[in-house]
């Protein structure tokens, strides 16, 4: 379950952006990008997610996947194909073996969305209120 080791990664590329912040953020929700030749299986990658955040900075964070298909592209037939994993590689057309992965081998953090907590100018010492912002991580 290499789910556990990419979600250690995850936690802590986070934890850097988060700790670079003037302000620490509350993270609600960090959209990744994972393609489905990365092998990762979103739901195992859910559950990791949410048994190493709990009593973190990103307790109650929401793990938001977007999966990419797996998307081959055929030098002889010049022509693109998406290969049944596991079972077929090659191209349909003409059985040419798989020469160039377009899209699928992706894994990475899209964006992450957060709360910046900020005292109303009117009332500087009074309650705390958030507003929602988006932030993307590069």
């Amino acid at each position: 379950m290499h789910e556990v080791d990419m979600t250690k990664a995850l936690i802590l590329t986070v934890r850097d952006w988060w700790q670079a912040q003037p302000q620490a953020p509350t993270v609600t929700k960090i959209h990744l990008i994972v393609g489905q030749f990365t092998c990762v299986e979103p739901a195992s990658l859910r559950y990791a997610f949410q048994a190493q955040t709990q009593n973190t900075f990103l307790a109650g964070a929401e793990l938001a996947i977007a999966e990419v298909p797996l998307v081959a592209f055929c030098h002889a037939c010049e022509q693109e194909y998406s290969p049944q994993i596991g079972t077929q590689y090659t191209c349909p057309t003409c059985q040419s073996p798989m020469a160039e992965i377009r899209s699928g081998r992706e894994l990475k953090i899209d964006r992450i969305e957060c709360t910046q907590r900020s005292p109303p100018k009117d009332n500087p010492v009074g309650t705390i209120t958030k507003s929602a912002e988006s932030r993307q991580v590069e």
